[in-house]
Parts: C-alpha cells; sequence; structure tokens
C-alpha cells in the first residue's frame, strides 16, 4: 500500500503532518471490556473466591502477565499465574467463537478508511493469542501494518511501552502520531509515548478527569474519531512539530 506525503504542506500551514495512526482495540475496535471482567470474575468465582469493582479497577489496563499475577495474589500463590493468564484468555477466544465480541459502530470503517490513507498500528493489553484471533475474524488483520500486545514489552499501560513500540514497528515519530483510545490507563500510555490522543470514553468505565485531559480529542463514537482523524490527515496535527 502507498501513502502519499503531505509533509511539506503541513509544515507550510503551522502543523505536524500525521504520518501513523495506533489504536487500541478492546473499548475502541470491538465491544469486549466487560467480557474481560467477566473472565476474571468466572475464574475467581469457580476457584472460591468474590471478584469485586475495585479488583477491576486495579487491573485495567494491565498485560496478562501483570493481572495474572495480580490475580493469583489474591490468592496467595504466585505459581497459578500462568494459568490465570490461560483460562482467562481461553474464556476470551470461546467468547470471540460464540459471537458475544463484536466491532463497535463503525469500528470496521475506521480501520479501512483509515489505513488506506496513512499506515495503521495496534498497541493492546489484550494478550497476543486474543489480537491474533480477533482481527482475522473481523477480516482486518492485513489493514495493521504491526500489532504490538503488552505482554510483549517490559510494562503494560499507563506505562508508554506498548505504544513507543508500535509507533517503532510504524517507523514514525510520535509527534506525527495519532492514537485512539477510551480509558484512563490507555490515554496515559498514549500520551507519554508521545502521541496526540483522541478518546472515545467508554461508558462503561469511564475516563478519570485527570486522564481525559490529556486527550487533544473527545469524540462520541469510531465513525466520529474517523472523521477527526481523517480531517486530521488531511489539514494537518494542530502546532509545527519543534
Amino acid at each position: 500500500m502507498t501513502f502519499s506525503s503531505t509533509a511539506s504542506d503541513s509544515a507550510a500551514r503551522g502543523t505536524r503532518s500525521v504520518a501513523g495512526v495506533v489504536f487500541d482495540m478492546d473499548g475502541v475496535l470491538v465491544d469486549s471490556e466487560h467480557l474481560w471482567e467477566e473472565s476474571w470474575q468466572d475464574y475467581c468465582g469457580r476457584h472460591g473466591r468474590t471478584w469485586r469493582p475495585e479488583d477491576t479497577a486495579a487491573v485495567q489496563g494491565m498485560s496478562a502477565p501483570e493481572w495474572a499475577a495480580h490475580i493469583a495474589g489474591l490468592f496467595g500463590d504466585p505459581s497459578r499465574a500462568e494459568a490465570v493468564r490461560e483460562e482467562c484468555v481461553a474464556f476470551m477466544v470461546d467468547a470471540l467463537h460464540q459471537g458475544r465480541i463484536e466491532p463497535l459502530d463503525g469500528a470496521l470503517d475506521l480501520i479501512v478508511d483509515v489505513s488506506e490513507r496513512v499506515p495503521v498500528a495496534l498497541a493492546s493489553s489484550a494478550a497476543r493469542q486474543l489480537i491474533d484471533a480477533v482481527l482475522p475474524h473481523f477480516g482486518v488483520a492485513d489493514r495493521f501494518s504491526a500489532t504490538v500486545s503488552s505482554e510483549e514489552v517490559p510494562r503494560g499501560k499507563p506505562s508508554p511501552d506498548v505504544y513507543a513500540e508500535a509507533v517503532r514497528r510504524l517507523g514514525i515519530d510520535p509527534r506525527h502520531g495519532l492514537a485512539v483510545e477510551d480509558s484512563s490507563n490507555g490515554i496515559r500510555a498514549a500520551h507519554a509515548a508521545g502521541l496526540t490522543v483522541i478518546s472515545i470514553p467508554n461508558p462503561v468505565y469511564p475516563p478519570k478527569p485527570d486522564a481525559l485531559g490529556l486527550a487533544a480529542q473527545i469524540v462520541a463514537s469510531p465513525d466520529d474519531a474517523r472523521r477527526r482523524i481523517l480531517a486530521l490527515i488531511e489539514t494537518g496535527i494542530p502546532g509545527e512539530a519543534p
């Protein structure tokens, strides 16, 4: 796929050209955040512990190894972390094949339309196994120039590692990149990586005000994000690159 460059035009306008876009997956492209919570509830319930809302808040944005270790710690048994991870990820893959994970309205058009104009990547807290199941399932795997799971980097969100790696794989300057996020820790991670963040606030797990304040734009839906991103690709990101 060939992409045209508008860097000189953007510079003339006092803006930064958009060289690439990095998407989160859960809560941005697919409706799945509630199912992760269900997977943790299911695991704990089957093993004799009650999962609480504060447990969900504690692990949101963590990588699979991080939340698995956290849950294992709730049982006082660090050795069970890998079993926690395997069972919860299997729960999610099963949910996908049962039709319980669906794209958010407008999300597939968002991916297609943006990827036809600039390279796109994925920076997700989801396990690699789920990423590699979801994207082909909805026919968009070939739209992504790079995909990164936070289990493949040292630290999960809100640390910038997963976004920094996605940007590295795209080969772009983060100052010329956009990120699309729905959660507090995702917004924090993308902003810390130097990307301009567009937030689609998750209605069930809304971002904290301090995190939302880091977003350059707040939109209501993937379709709204698509229009905003296409406009930024045409006009550039406000503010010249240093």
